[in-house]
């Protein structure tokens, strides 16, 4: 058996997966618009230092995220895991861009950086949160079925 908060890490580690992804084709072929590790660098005050936001995301999507998100599923609105996902994901986003953002000088919603900046912040963090609410939902299915036993040995 595995844990819900594991599971929620399991799942906060995919979806940050799918956003280093897409940042990663972001930083290849544009930059179209400030990164939101670029961004988190400069909210950490480190803003030569890229990579302090890249660990800054991974750590947070799949340590902090991941775990919250899998211990308030179920008290989510939302008809979908997907649609969980995004609401939780967004509302996350909600609170950094209203409580971090503004003390750390990059203004409410980011908006230092300019209004496309807000609008990719807020496009990636719902696909984050669809990544996010469909693996914790396969998550918890396959929780649910329990183990395949082949020959009297899980198979996992």
């Amino acid at each position: 058996m595995i844990s819900r908060v594991k599971m929620g890490m399991i799942a906060g580690l995919a979806a940050t997966t799918a956003i280093f992804l897409l940042e990663a084709v972001n930083l290849l072929l544009g930059p179209w618009v400030v990164s939101f590790p670029r961004l988190l660098s400069v909210t950490l005050q480190m803003p030569d230092n890229v990579a302090v936001g890249w660990i800054a995301h991974a750590l947070t999507g799949t340590l902090i995220l991941g775990p919250l998100f899998a211990l308030m599923y179920k008290s989510i609105p939302g008809q979908t895991p997907e649609a969980k996902g995004i609401t939780f994901s967004v509302a996350a986003f909600v609170v950094l861009s209203l409580t971090v953002a503004p003390l750390a000088g990059v203004g409410m919603f980011f908006m230092r950086a300019g209004f496309v900046a807000l609008a990719w912040m807020i496009l990636t963090h719902a696909l984050f949160g669809v990544v996010l609410g469909n693996v914790m939902a396969r998550l918890m299915a396959r929780e649910k079925r329990g183990p395949v036993v082949i020959g009297g040995a899980a198979v996992h």
